[in-house]
């Protein structure tokens, strides 16, 4: 069977797919989306990684690095359906990409390679995905590896993510003799050969015949238990059809009670139609989606369903500069835009136009006259538009809730190498973070240096790299540094503080009573039980607002304050003297007070490690971890590896990349993803206060 090409469609919200690929770093996403493109007829050269030629990893660091940075969206068709793919980043420091991808996409396909199973990094955006409640689809990829067994993949998605996996292939050879698969639910064999773009169907061989149909049964018998029609028509007649395993899989993949399981090797173009047959036949289309809903100016609650006829409502999820304008990318929800259109930002109340509308092909583009419901598009023309902005039809304002944005971790002092390029480098650094809204730029007042913070090391580099690639200015870049926190260990009670001022004009009067306690989540609560008046609701509101400026810099060494709660007890207020600005002032100043005589703790970032390397190399690794102030949490042993799991600080981890090939020869590879605060051992945490003391 030859790969079905044609154009893409421009038909209604059910004749589209939006869907995500998602994985581990190297499982073989952009190598997919690459088959992907070129099966569908986007593309008719096929691109490969090493080579850096993949239309998705366009960028010059991305083609450099071989591994994708940059969530990229490119469009093609498949059986009479539009398909919109974002293929993301699986590197831990670019989560946050993934995070704005998965905020407007209807579905997903997670790729899990054949050898390694399910890997830290396919756990973090298959639990963002649940976040989502976006339905996915696996793939495991690689069948064609030394190694490659899918029951043994299958049994680590059963077990690390908690899903009851549903396979509907049986892999036909393995290895390098892996050549195409068994169809449990047609009961057919689909074969691949090296000089043929498409694959061919046969019976099933001989030798898989009862293999197959072992499998066949087991798929029916795990549908049943999970589908209650299903159940029906197995206990009437002991078997299910074809098309009623198709319609259960399709419900279970939408409720996210089951995940319907592929295989094939993307590398060798092996297994690509299926899937493809598989995201039309069980993922969502926009129409399948519930109405979207948002905040009207009066703070109700309004929905707006997946229809051109709606009022137009969109959500702005990437920002890029190019060199044909700034480009925003949009989520079309509902109703229709036009060229030329003007659109309200609803959260500001700004309108601006919409100059041209454009169909993403990676880094290339076609221009379109409108967009649909369910579309996703970029679009030339606004100015102030940021990752998260919702945009309507003007007089149709509503408010979408935003992507959430990680916070930083890891920090950098930037300055620009010349002082005449000062100017250029805040323009630039302003471009990032408008880009990548998990970028963060300050100012330290202090030390007058301007600080960079992001994701991790790899995010920091890739940034700074794209100041002096994209905007030719040279900077100086000093050593990373950790986001410290401080939590409160023991609080204090009935703490008074008054806010007087009295300067000639009106003066200023507030009077508060706090409460301080720990908390154990990494937050901050605030709550007033002030009775019968002495402090107005709107002067409590301007107390926590105090409390949350406090929360900026601790006592120990001015680092952010988290994990605890604040209770306004009592006040008092003066007829005259008494504002909200008076009591913000005391709630800021009350609470720094407070947190001078509380018991105060410094906390630190961990990171779950994970670290394989030749089974020589585990005495130096696992030495090196302990000199890191790592706990080792896990230890397995497979065909001469091992994999090693620990917590290890970030602020012990910067370099380490370059001290594992020492340790290693080069063989071992470690992955990284955020394990929570952790308190700082009492030597280290007093040379980190002397530091920021500075």
């Amino acid at each position: 069977m030859r790969a079905n090409r044609q154009n893409l469609p421009t038909s209604s919200p059910t004749a589209v797919r939006n869907l995500g690929i998602l994985a581990h770093v190297d499982a073989g996403k952009t190598t997919l989306t690459e088959r992907i493109l070129f099966a569908t007829g986007a593309i008719h050269k096929r691109g490969e990684v090493h080579h850096g030629t993949t239309v998705t990893d366009y960028d010059a660091q991305e083609r450099d690095r071989g591994i994708t940075i940059f969530a990229a969206a490119v469009s093609c068709a498949w059986g009479g359906h539009r398909v919109n793919l974002i293929d993301t980043p699986g590197h831990v420091d670019f989560s946050d990409e993934v995070e704005r991808s998965l905020r407007v996409l209807d579905g997903a396909v997670a790729v899990f390679d054949a050898v390694a199973g399910v890997e830290p990094q396919s756990e973090t955006v298959w639990r963002q995905a649940d976040r989502h409640g976006v339905p996915r689809i696996a793939f495991v990829n690689k069948l064609d590896r030394a190694g490659a067994d899918l029951d043994t993949a299958v049994a680590s998605i059963r077990r690390r993510l908690g899903v009851v996996p549903l396979v509907v292939q049986l892999p036909i050879g393995a290895e390098d003799s892996f050549s195409g698969v068994v169809d449990l639910l047609a009961m057919r064999a689909l074969h691949w050969r090296a000089d043929s773009d498409g694959y061919q169907v046969g019976p099933i061989p001989e030798p898989l015949r009862e293999e197959a149909a072992r499998r066949r049964r087991l798929l029916e018998e795990t549908v049943a238990e999970l589908h209650a029609d299903a159940l029906e028509e197995f206990c009437s007649a002991s078997a299910l059809t074809e098309r009623t395993l198709v319609r259960a899989l399709r419900e279970l993949t939408l409720r996210g009670d089951g995940v319907v399981v592929l295989c094939g090797s993307a590398y060798r173009n092996r297994g690509i139609e299926p899937l493809l047959d598989a995201v039309l036949a069980y993922l969502p289309s926009p129409a399948d989606m519930p109405p979207v809903r948002g905040l009207v100016g009066d703070g109700a609650q309004e929905e707006r369903a997946p229809d051109p006829a709606e009022p137009f409502t969109a959500l702005a999820f990437k920002v890029t500069a190019t060199a044909t304008g700034r480009l925003t990318y949009l989520r079309v929800y509902a109703g229709t835009l036009r060229k030329g259109a003007t659109v309200l930002d609803a959260a500001t109340g700004r309108t601006e136009r919409v100059g041209r509308i454009l169909r993403v092909q990676a880094d290339r583009h076609e221009e379109r006259e409108e967009a649909v419901a369910g579309d996703i598009v970029a679009v030339i023309g606004l100015k102030t538009a940021r990752a998260g902005t919702t945009l309507c039809a003007p007089g149709a304002g509503l408010v979408l809730e935003p992507p959430s944005v990680a916070e930083p971790v890891v920090s950098v002092a930037v300055e620009a190498r010349r002082s005449m390029d000062t100017g250029r480098l805040s323009a630039a650094l302003a471009r990032l973070a408008e880009e990548d809204p998990s970028l963060v730029v300050r100012s330290d007042a202090e030390s007058g240096q301007t600080v960079l913070s992001g994701m991790g090391e790899l995010h920091l580099e890739v940034a700074v790299e794209k100041i002096r690639s994209g905007h030719g200015v040279e900077v100086v870049v000093g050593r990373p540094q950790v986001s410290y926190r401080e939590t409160v260990v023991r609080g204090v009670s009935g703490l008074v503080h008054r806010h007087v001022k009295q300067d000639g004009g009106a003066g200023q009067f507030a009077h508060v009573v706090l409460d301080v306690e720990p908390l154990e989540e990494p937050c901050f609560e605030f709550r007033s039980t002030v009775v019968g008046g002495r402090v107005p609701q709107e002067y409590a509101r301007a107390v926590e607002a105090g409390c949350l400026d406090a929360l900026a810099e601790g006592p120990l060494g001015g680092f952010p304050v988290t994990g605890l709660r604040v209770t306004l007890t009592d006040g008092a207020t003066h007829s005259k003297d008494s504002s909200e600005m008076a009591f913000r002032a005391a709630g800021r100043f009350g609470l720094r007070e407070a947190l001078r005589l509380s018991t105060m703790e410094l906390l630190e970032p961990l990171v779950e490690v994970t670290v394989t390397v030749p089974q020589d190399g585990v005495g130096g690794v696992l030495g090196d971890l302990a000199a890191r102030r790592g706990r080792v949490s896990g230890s397995t042993a497979e065909a001469g590896t091992a994999v090693i799991t620990a917590d290890v600080p970030l602020a012990e981890l910067f370099g380490y990349a370059s001290r594992l090939r020492g340790r290693t020869q080069g063989r071992g590879t470690f992955t990284t993803r955020p394990a929570g605060l952790a308190p700082v051992p009492a030597s280290v945490a007093a040379a980190v206060a002397a530091v920021a003391a500075r």
